[in-house]
């Protein structure tokens, strides 16, 4: 399945942006969004899954500088 993400940042402090993923995200997990990671806070369905792609849209909120290790793994941590 290929995911369609479109991130938004809680804030506004961040433009966020849209990603293509194999793992669809989940509450928790950390997202690298350019040189920042994320925390997810909601995923959401914007419309049905058609085949093996899905649109969905992400509130994110930045984590504190540093603190990149702790909690939920990033999409590229996911994939290895």
């Amino acid at each position: 399945m290929i995911y369609k993400v479109s991130y938004v940042v809680i804030g506004g402090e961040h433009p966020g942006a849209i990603m293509n993923q194999t793992n669809m995200p989940q509450v928790g997990d950390h997202v690298e969004i350019g040189n920042r990671v994320f925390e997810i806070t909601e995923v959401h369905e914007v419309m049905p899954p058609r085949g093996d792609f899905q649109f969905l849209h992400a509130t994110v909120r930045p984590l504190p500088d540093g603190d990149a290790e702790a909690g939920g793994k990033t999409e590229k941590e996911k994939g290895e």
